[in-house]
């Protein structure tokens, strides 16, 4: 059973490291009913910064039944007080504590993906301006995703998440060094053989400010330069569901052939919500060794040390990543056993760890 220190411990990091409030600032704590003691803790810890708190918590249930219920009117409207609280606030911190991870996986993807459209003015504020931080708080869901009891799955998120992220944070630091070097990447491995060019964009050292847990490293593709193929030996999941089994075949930097065992529809369809759906966004590197076994959960799957990454759709801005789409999905590729990562042709996963290190952040605290 998770322990009160744990928890407060988890409300310092967020509140002090991740989103580093201040006297004065607005913010926002938004989760859902499930989420309660870690949500009330992180109140506290606002408080004590000297910031205001502000409280926005709703029901699991209300995202089921607005997408079963809404017009298409409704799909499409564009809130202005969740505009106007965007523009106020200063930070937010989103809490996700689900109680069924199934929830939505009857909605037809496309009403999802005009939701997401619909609400992406108030994304792009959000990080444009805004300080923010997404974690879990462990539920029985959480758990049974990745076939734990509630106990192990605690054990095992805490182990990620109370870490010495400034030590993490130097680590990654070196590695933002070398990608911002570096013109082509490959990436080899079962099924798999991929290159694509990362010159003239920026890596983005990922070290607990805007996930948690963190301990990544990403960029955003050349749009155009992607080519070759990919397996990807975990599920990506989206909207609920799971699509396993996925092949996918670029040139010129666009998905050409898409296949998957589970659920190809569903990826097919994804692939086609927009134009920029069928391009790579983001292109990751795991590097916390404290996941060491895939939860369903992309908050911790992707951070998983001796894997990468790819996303489509939507890049990163801060990337120097120019594709624009509603969708983002990440999918995990496993290079710890049968695979390499190459960095204009020197290999850059050794034993499972960036560039050979163990990640500086392991060293756990708290």
């Amino acid at each position: 059973m998770v322990s009160d220190r744990q928890v407060n411990r988890l409300a310092e990091i967020l509140v002090r490291h991740s989103v580093r409030a201040k006297r004065g600032e607005i913010v926002r704590i938004s989760g859902n009913e499930q989420s309660r003691p870690l949500a009330l803790a992180v109140y506290r810890e606002v408080l004590q910064a000297g910031a205001h708190p502000l409280l926005a918590v709703g029901f699991e249930d209300a995202g089921r039944i607005f997408f079963e219920g809404a017009s298409a009117e409704q799909i499409r409207h564009l809130p202005p007080t969740r505009v106007y609280e965007a523009r106020r606030i200063d930070a937010d911190i989103i809490i996700l504590a689900p109680s069924n991870t199934r929830q939505l996986t009857h909605i037809p993807p496309k009403r999802m993906a005009d939701r997401r459209k619909a609400l992406q003015p108030i994304s792009e504020i959000v990080l444009r301006r805004v300080r923010w931080v997404l974690t879990n708080f462990p539920t029985e869901a959480l758990a049974q995703e990745c076939d734990r009891s509630l106990a192990e799955y605690e054990r095992f998120y805490y182990r990620a998440v109370l870490q010495d992220w400034g030590g993490m944070a130097r680590m990654l630091g070196r590695a933002k060094r070398i990608l911002e070097k570096c013109s082509v990447v490959r990436i080899a491995g079962k099924e798999t053989d991929l290159t694509f060019s990362i010159k003239g964009r920026k890596a983005i050292p990922c070290a607990g400010e805007h996930n948690m847990p963190d301990g990544e490293i990403f960029t955003g593709p050349v749009e155009t330069s992607v080519e070759g193929r990919i397996f990807f030996e975990f599920p990506a999941i989206a909207g609920g569901r799971e699509v396993s089994g996925i092949r996918l075949t670029f040139r010129r930097g666009k998905v050409v052939e898409a296949t998957a065992e589970k659920n190809e529809g569903y990826l097919r369809e994804m692939l086609a919500a927009d134009p920029g759906a069928c391009r790579l966004g983001e292109f990751g590197i795991g590097a916390n060794a404290g996941v060491t076994e895939f939860t369903r959960d992309i908050l911790l799957d992707e951070k998983m040390g001796g894997t990468i990454h790819l996303a489509i759709g939507r890049s990163y801005p801060e990337s120097g990543g120019r594709n624009r789409s509603a969708v983002h999905w990440d999918m995990i590729k496993d290079l710890r056993k049968d695979g390499e990562l190459f960095l204009d042709g020197k290999p850059a996963l050794r034993t499972g760890h960036l560039f050979g290190r163990i990640p500086a952040g392991m060293r756990k605290r708290g």
